[in-house]
């Protein structure tokens, strides 16, 4: 999960996203980050994620992520 740490730090470099269980309730992130991450990770991973899968659910934490991008096949190096 190194690799999206370092993507959230671009984003929000003031927050450990470590040690949060929820980025939107701890007000780490907000729906502009929240793009920002989606088209981080699709240019990192090449993918595209799909707009319904675009939730706050799916980027709430680490886990989330690393749950969602490996169901776009994305293994190694999250």
């Amino acid at each position: 999960m190194k690799k999206i740490i370092e993507l959230l730090a671009e984003i929000r470099p003031e927050y450990d996203f470590a040690g949060s269980n929820d980025f939107f309730e701890d007000g780490y992130l907000d729906s502009f980050d929240l793009i920002t991450l989606v088209a981080a990770l699709d240019k990192e991973y090449h993918t595209k994620i799909k707009g319904t899968d675009i939730v706050p659910e799916h980027f709430c934490n680490l886990e989330e992520i690393r749950k969602l991008m490996k169901g776009y096949g994305v293994e190694d190096d999250i």
